[in-house]
């Protein structure tokens, strides 16, 4: 197992907070690795409305994660979503679309059976920093 003296734990009150034994983040060198994010507000309540609303959600909890490391979307270097339906990919490329510009991050997409508090989307990312601590 790695050094925990060489990782720093990231958290806001800007993101939902873990709703188990895990970080928001962590950070080791030049990389911080976030959490799988639902779509919870940061009070902790699942956000309403349609897909693509929930799929914000978990971009928002994404970025203000990032920004609590002084980092933005396009420091993200791999993506990885979760998706209980499949069906649903059209409107995660769609909001990716008006969040993201090239160059892309690397992404895996696959469709899961279920999900945390019955969530349709997670989605876990790792960010690089150009500052390591």
């Amino acid at each position: 197992m790695g050094n925990k003296n060489n990782i720093k734990v990231v958290s806001t009150n800007e993101a939902p907070k873990a709703i188990g034994i895990y970080s928001q983040a962590v950070k080791t060198g030049n990389l911080l690795f976030v959490s799988g994010q639902i779509p919870l507000d940061k009070k902790g309540q699942m956000t309403g409305g349609n897909f693509e609303t929930k799929t914000k959600q978990v971009f928002e909890n994404i970025k203000a994660i990032l920004r609590a490391e002084g980092l933005g979307l396009n420091s993200i270097v791999k993506i990885n979503i979760s998706l209980v339906d499949i069906n649903n990919f059209d409107v995660v490329n769609d909001v990716m679309a008006s969040l993201f510009s090239a160059p892309y991050p690397a992404r895996a997409l696959v469709q899961v059976t279920a999900l945390p508090k019955s969530s349709e989307i997670e989605v876990e990312v790792i960010a690089e920093s150009l500052n390591p601590d």
